[in-house]
């Protein structure tokens, strides 16, 4: 049977929540394999595994539990191996890059902030900074509404104001709130926000990050910018040099 992994961290770790209720339906009891200084949190996987929301909240709360008595790096939603042997020989494979990412992450989390415009707001906006745009608009709203050429021609010039702006945006937000982090890397892109970041903080440092976030949107009403965390620091766990097994699904 294969097997789940939430995550991996020291074997002296005092909190790992041997025991405890992981994914499945019945729940998966979690178990803990140790090998070269290090220990892995794995449950046996369900023979069908999607991203349910008992799941998905199943993998979070083991990743929590544990995350509250030290480091631990943590494995994306779905991270399967083999078996219990090839997770002890991903370990002791690798337990020079997993102590390494543990020394960094010790005492640190992630927040993910988005940003995204405020769509009266923003036009306002780029209407008040773009000279052509605004007499065009005048002119519309004087000849009750314009030509279907000028409507088009008004309609191009906004989009291209607002594109221009997203970019703009992206930049202020990532780099007012970067210097605050450790280090800060990019979402995914295509969600619809024109920012999508997760930074990596210091856990006392949570506080004036967040204060820097609510001043950003309060400065610039155009835009709402929302931060989420503290997250255990998916985004900076990076993969091990390519091998088989386990080693591939922590990342």
């Amino acid at each position: 049977m294969s097997v789940y992994i939430y995550g991996i961290a020291r074997s002296d770790h005092p909190a790992l929540p041997e025991g405890a209720s992981g994914i499945g339906d019945p729940p998966r009891e979690v178990r803990v394999i140790r090998e070269a200084g290090l220990a892995a949190l794995i449950s046996d996987a369900p023979e069908e595994l999607r991203p349910k929301r008992r799941d998905l909240m199943a993998h979070q709360h083991v990743l929590t539990e544990a995350g509250g008595g030290g480091a631990v790096l943590p494995l994306r939603f779905g991270s399967l191996s083999e078996d219990d042997e090839t997770v002890r020989r991903v370990l002791a494979d690798n337990a020079g890059h997993y102590a390494r990412q543990l020394d960094e992450l010790d005492g640190r989390s992630e927040y993910n902030v988005k940003a995204v415009h405020r769509e009266e707001e923003v036009l306002r906006l780029v209407l008040a900074e773009n000279d052509e745009a605004r007499s065009l608009a005048e002119r519309n709203r004087a000849s009750g509404g314009g030509s279907y050429e000028d409507k088009l021609r008004l309609g191009e010039l906004l989009a291209s104001a607002v594109r221009e702006r997203e970019g703009e945006d992206a930049r202020l937000v990532e780099d007012t709130l970067a210097p605050l982090a450790r280090r800060c890397v990019p979402g995914p892109e295509g969600s619809g926000w024109l920012a999508n970041l997760s930074f990596l903080l210091d856990r006392d440092a949570s506080d004036g990050f967040l204060a820097a976030v609510e001043k950003l949107g309060k400065e610039n009403p155009h835009l709402e910018v929302r931060a989420t965390g503290p997250l255990p620091p998916y985004s900076f766990v990076t993969q091990p040099p390519a091998k088989a097994g386990a080693g591939s699904a922590a990342s």
